[in-house]
């Protein structure tokens, strides 16, 4: 649907957010390696439906494209909060255009408001901390990353945030939005108020799926694929944030937002169309992320949930050097780095197989 060729989305929050890097430094590979490759490019045209018995797409503008395989990779869209009004100053951020309006915002040297504590919300509160802006962070959750990360971590990740000058507000919602025709403030659920010249609403992501209904494919949050990426019609696979698919290394179906998901997940998509039903690979992948904030390098490997046991099993939360790591029936699930990215590597290796929680403690006291 973008008119622009693919590009790299993590440095949006980050170095092109700051101003550091120039957008054409993202792009992934350039027109010639596209026309060397044979790419027929359909840009700023989106998908409008599939017609599953006979194998087309049909775009926005009418035209209809028939196809033997079909790699379903529509992404996400950004939520937005009800009742937001069309005012000036209120953005989210999703693609180049989005951070390169923001970036414009910023020259103004505004005080910013970001609504939503997830990596998106706050990365960006880094990156306008760090060209020393007032920012406000404002989170329904108790804390930051709560659904992520658990309600322990994420404290321990709101402290970075105060640290660094951040207005964090937790616990509170947003009742409205303020002013004329730009915004200047948001009005809080506990009564209070938060002055902003700009606001970034980063209240999470919904799968781009609409334009699927009525073709036959389950779309519950994602578009349903088996272990091999395919789902039920023959010939069609999904990948990356569109993909719900059964994960056989942790038993269960799992939709993952998060970059490197979506460059492997894109690899196996592309391998079961080709080699059909005969050698199909399992895509069992110990999902991995990443989030760069105040100079800290913050990893995560495996997958949380609320409930798991956390236990600090290498460095210290305080020193903003240690490794967490995730539990579950005594099972380790996963682990949680900040400036560890060796240890979080390792860690990431047990989890490739069964690994006791006992055993992960053990080892990782001898390192």
């Amino acid at each position: 649907a973008e008119e622009r060729l693919p590009y790299d989305r993590p440095p949006l929050s980050k170095d092109v957010l700051a101003g550091k890097r120039d957008p054409e430094s993202i792009q992934l590979g350039d027109e010639a390696l596209y026309e060397k490759l044979e790419i027929d490019w359909r840009l700023g045209r989106s998908a409008t439906a599939l017609y599953t018995t006979a194998r087309s797409v049909e775009l926005d503008d009418g035209e209809r494209i028939t196809f033997d395989g079909l790699v379903i990779a529509t992404g996400a869209s950004p939520r937005s909060l009800p009742g937001t009004p069309d005012m000036e100053g209120i953005h989210v951020l999703r693609t180049l255009d989005d951070c390169l309006a923001i970036r414009k915002a910023l020259d103004a040297s505004p005080r910013v408001a970001i609504v939503g504590a997830g990596f998106i919300g706050s990365e960006v509160a880094a990156t306008c901390r760090g060209l020393g802006l007032d920012v406000a962070l404002i989170e329904a959750l108790p804390v930051p990353l709560a659904t992520a990360l658990g309600a322990e971590m994420g404290a321990a990740l709101s402290q970075i945030h105060r640290d660094n000058g951040v207005d964090l507000r937790c616990g509170v919602g947003v009742d409205a939005f303020e002013g004329g025709k730009r915004v200047e403030r948001i009005r809080l659920a506990d009564g209070s108020s938060v002055d902003a010249d700009l606001v970034v609403v980063g209240v999470g992501v919904a799968p781009a799926t609409g334009w699927l209904e009525g073709s036959g494919l389950d779309v519950s949050n994602g578009v349903i694929c088996d272990e091999t990426c395919s789902t039920l019609v023959p010939g069609i696979v999904a990948a990356g944030d569109v993909a719900r698919w059964y994960n056989p290394l942790f038993g269960e179906l799992m939709r993952v937002e998060h970059w490197t998901n979506a460059v492997d997940q894109g690899v196996a998509a592309a391998h079961r169309l080709l080699v059909g039903d005969g050698v199909a690979e399992q895509f069992a992948p110990v999902p991995y992320f990443w989030s760069d904030q105040y100079g800290a390098k913050i990893q995560f490997v495996g997958r949380a949930r609320p409930d798991d046991e956390v236990t600090i099993a290498h460095g210290s939360v305080a020193d903003r050097q240690f490794v967490a790591l995730y539990g579950r029936a005594g099972r380790l699930v996963g682990a949680l780095g900040m400036n560890r990215p060796r240890i979080l590597m390792d860690c990431r290796r047990m989890l490739t197989e069964p690994t006791g929680i006992e055993q992960a403690l053990e080892h990782l006291a001898t390192i």
